[in-house]
């Protein structure tokens, strides 16, 4: 499917951020300069810019020209959950090579992290992302027996677990991050190709259906020169008085 114009004129400008053609604290072009480049009226321009607005790469506007506030976009609900719209999303070509997957018994902590009794069966899985060809983060995936059974015959070298269960009609609703640093192990320094004991940006995740239960647990590991956490806070229209 072709794209539509204003789709082509966020992603080329989205390009130019990230690449650092136009640096955080610049000015893009303006509204009457982007039409004359890609030969467009002002409301597929202002699409564009509105998108990247949401994204919270760019401010102002409103007569002003835009100015870039950030070089990497802010993430939806579900590219929390998909390392390739992670990817997709910054320009980058995402990767992946499934190491190992099996139905067994979880060990306590992630039976109790996914509320089940200790003789539950669950779907566990070791997968390595890549970025651009090289290694980013090693998952440690657990699923309910129920959810995680289809990714048994699926392949998931080729591409998104997210997609994967998206299609199968999985209710993904809601999920709760901690992020940490931890040290590699034996197997995080194979994988990710760094020294054992070398720092690693830890992200653990639950994933809940929209009635609250419990349908994921994951550990991954993300080297730290390929991944960072930027969090941004919103102050509300009422605040709490003491």
């Amino acid at each position: 499917m072709k794209e539509s114009l204003h789709g082509t004129v966020a992603a080329e400008l989205r390009r130019r951020i990230r690449s650092g053609e136009i640096g955080v604290g610049e000015s893009l072009p303006s509204e009457a300069e982007l039409c004359e480049e890609f030969s467009a009226s002002r409301t597929p321009v202002r699409q564009a810019l509105a998108v990247l607005r949401e994204e919270g790469l760019i401010g102002g506007g409103q007569g002003r020209r835009s100015l870039v506030l950030d070089a990497v976009p802010a993430q939806p609900f579900e590219s929390f959950l998909s390392f390739t719209m992670r990817a997709e999303l910054t320009g980058q070509v995402p990767g992946q090579r499934l190491q190992e997957i099996a139905l067994r018994r979880p060990d306590p902590a992630v039976a109790a992290a996914l509320e089940l009794d200790a003789d539950a069966m669950v779907v566990q899985l070791l997968r390595l992302r890549l970025l651009d060809g090289r290694p980013a983060m090693l998952e440690r995936m657990t699923y309910t027996e129920a959810v995680g059974r289809p990714l048994l015959s699926a392949d998931l070298d080729a591409g998104s677990i997210y997609a994967v269960l998206t299609e199968q009609g999985t209710d993904l609703a809601a999920a709760r991050h901690t992020f940490d640093a931890v040290a590699a192990d034996a197997t995080d320094a194979e994988l990710l190709e760094v020294g054992v004991g070398s720092p690693l940006l830890r992200e653990r995740r639950v994933t809940t259906d929209s009635q609250g239960v419990p349908i994921e647990w994951s550990d991954d590991r993300y080297r730290p020169d390929v991944a960072t956490v930027t969090v941004t806070n919103t102050r509300g229209t009422r605040t709490a008085r003491l």
